[in-house]
């Protein structure tokens, strides 16, 4: 995952996540994710997996920022998924996170910035050729890279862990979020390094 720097000062800022599910929870957590940040500045104090988008709930989130503030995070960032909420407002607003943490919604669901991320889409499916157009059109990104799979290698990742399968997968291709940011119609995660980036500017001297 060889993700753009965007900054090189000395101090560290320090952040937290707290995520949807076990996906995001192993990308974040991820050596190469985790190196991007410390190249640019930032430092990953901890990863709070919530289990599920249900219990990305006031009352719940709460709790979390708490466990984050007490490992030291300097600022937040909440990421789940759109789903099937009709727009990303809505999810906002059913998370109602504070103003100064950065919520972040990937549309529809996380695994269409896998499809975004075209070198390493290549390398899983064997075809340098290949490139998805819109990502953020499929409403169950997950199910159209099985399907890819089986089209183009004739063997699918499987119903067991399927999606653990695969982020693994993907992140020992190479899978890097700044390639998927270049992509042109997958916004939500182009946004994410918008964020990134910025939290990056805060760091001082």
């Amino acid at each position: 995952m060889a993700f753009k720097c965007f900054w090189r000062r000395r101090s560290m800022v320090k952040i937290g996540f707290i995520v949807e599910g076990q996906t995001e929870l192993i990308l974040i957590q991820s050596t190469a994710f985790k190196n991007f940040l410390s190249h640019n500045n930032i430092e990953l104090v901890n990863v709070i997996n919530a289990d599920g988008s249900g219990n990305l709930l006031p009352h719940n989130i709460e709790g979390y920022i708490q466990i984050l503030e007490k490992s030291g995070a300097e600022k937040i960032f909440i990421l789940t998924d759109l789903d099937r909420d009709i727009c990303i407002t809505k999810t906002k607003e059913r998370i109602s996170a504070r103003p100064q943490d950065i919520v972040i919604i990937a549309v529809k669901t996380i695994e269409a910035w896998f499809l975004a991320c075209t070198p390493v889409m290549q390398l899983l499916l064997d075809d340098m050729t290949f490139s998805f157009p819109e990502p953020e059109k499929e409403d169950v990104p997950f199910q159209t890279i099985n399907d890819l799979l089986i089209h183009y290698t004739g063997r699918g990742i499987g119903r067991a862990a399927g999606k653990i399968k695969l982020v693994t997968r993907l992140l020992k291709l190479g899978l890097d979020l700044s390639l998927s940011a270049s992509h042109a119609n997958c916004p939500s995660v182009k946004y994410f390094m918008q964020k990134i980036s910025e939290v990056a500017r805060t760091a001082t001297a």
